[in-house]
């Protein structure tokens, strides 16, 4: 016999066609610049696509975009989805008529006063006031990388090393995450070191030097806009030839898409610094020794590097070379699956539960491949990360790919040369 509970599943949802308001389709189109979702056939391939329409209420893409298509405007308004949604588009690559729903989502979040949850507008804010999302002060910003510089010369030996800030003509700016200023030094000590050896034409910012932007989550067009054009900005005036960003796919994201929508100056090449080492090691820039990191290692996709931005094979390229036991996730590349806390989950406190019930689906994937090292090129997803290997006690190692990248560096000679002149 069936449950009580069991029957009220049974029971379909009801469309009032009372409620339905062709002029909020319209208003949504324009919004949204006239991205055609109305070709949406409802055949439920996008829920079929999306890991995580079963894992919890109110994550059906194919409910919500019939919400807009039918002109259910408070229901659509109001739905839970806006933001459980990761924003992961895994969904638009099963879509056969090419809907976007990342575009629609996003739209959704920032064009229709729907208040922000968590601290998204908060960081918004203090990243438009001060130039970086964790509030740095320029003093502190230039001291950190004081300190960096000492490090690297005694490492490095060679007393005479420079970071370079502020450098006009380089050949890239280096585009930071403000994390790596604040928390991670030790790893822009290695991101500069692979440079060293490289012997990398390359800036910092002076001004501006921070690529990511919570807005891209929010969807507030004019804040996105207020915190990228001044980066944008700082790269004209010290009239480098490329933008470089470092591993973080939020910010890479953020670079490319106010580059293809918004900029209306100088078109610069952007690149993710993964490219860049992928690059390097296939022309013989630098030389890597893949025996240094002998452990069982895997690759995570971040989703606004790989799948949203076309980054398919960098980060595996480099991570094959570099290690001695490379295992491949299932599903991979615009395939694999959102880590669960994209779409800015990590600044709603209060979704955290969430977050760790998507992940069950990533550890499924790095169980399945035995790894017990898991680089994560992304600054983003290597939050969700430490969140669930402590949530789950899996005891694997996380990384970014650059410290691998640096333990297996072969010295070349000439730095070899050098260290011993200074012995």
């Amino acid at each position: 016999m069936m449950s009580a509970e069991n029957e009220k599943a049974q029971v379909p949802e009801v469309i009032d066609f009372s409620k339905m308001d062709p002029k909020f389709r319209e208003e949504v189109m324009e919004k949204l610049n006239n991205i055609d979702w109305t070709q949406c056939l409802a055949c439920g391939m996008c829920t079929a696509g999306c890991p995580y329409s079963d894992v919890h209420g109110n994550n059906d893409p194919r409910k919500f975009l019939r919400k807009l298509v039918l002109g259910l405007r408070q229901e659509a308004l109001t739905d839970p989805f806006i933001w459980n949604c990761t924003v992961c588009e895994r969904c638009t690559v099963e879509c056969p008529m090419g809907v976007n729903f990342g575009i629609i989502t996003r739209g959704m979040r920032g064009q229709f006063g729907i208040p922000t949850p968590g601290f998204m507008d908060k960081v918004v804010n203090e990243h438009i006031h001060s130039g970086n999302q964790m509030d740095v002060p320029q003093d502190e910003y230039f001291e950190t990388l004081e300190w960096v510089e000492e490090e690297l010369r005694e490492e490095l030996g060679d007393p005479d090393y420079k970071i370079n800030v502020g450098k006009k003509g380089a050949e890239f700016i280096f585009g930071l995450n403000a994390r790596e200023i604040k928390y991670y030094s030790h790893e822009l000590q290695e991101i500069l070191k692979v440079f060293y050896y490289a012997k990398a034409d390359y800036t910092l910012g002076e001004h501006r030097w921070d690529c990511t932007n919570l807005a891209l989550f929010s969807g507030k067009n004019d804040d996105f806009c207020a915190i990228q054009r001044p980066f944008f900005e700082e790269a004209v005036r010290l009239g480098v030839k490329k933008i470089v960003v470092t591993e973080c796919g939020h910010a890479y994201k953020s670079t490319r898409l106010f580059d293809e929508k918004y900029w209306d100056g100088p078109k610069l090449p952007i690149l993710s610094v993964l490219e860049v080492y992928d690059e390097w090691i296939k022309n013989g820039t630098i030389k890597v020794d893949p025996s240094r990191n002998p452990e069982p290692c895997t690759v995570h996709d971040p989703c606004n590097l790989v799948r949203k931005s076309g980054v398919l094979d960098a980060n595996r390229n480099v991570m094959k070379a570099i290690c001695a036991d490379f295992r491949e996730m299932y599903p991979n590349r615009q395939y694999n699956y959102c880590c669960g806390a994209g779409g800015g989950a990590l600044a709603v406190p209060e979704a955290k539960p969430m977050r760790m019930e998507k992940a069950k689906r990533k550890i499924e994937q790095i169980d399945a491949t035995g790894a017990t090292v898991v680089a994560i090129p992304c600054h983003n997803c290597m939050d969700q990360f430490t969140d669930m290997n402590k949530e789950y006690k899996k005891g694997w190692k996380c990384t970014h790919i650059t410290p691998l990248l640096a333990r297996a560096l072969v010295i070349p000679d000439w730095a070899k040369k050098k260290e011993e002149e200074t012995e």
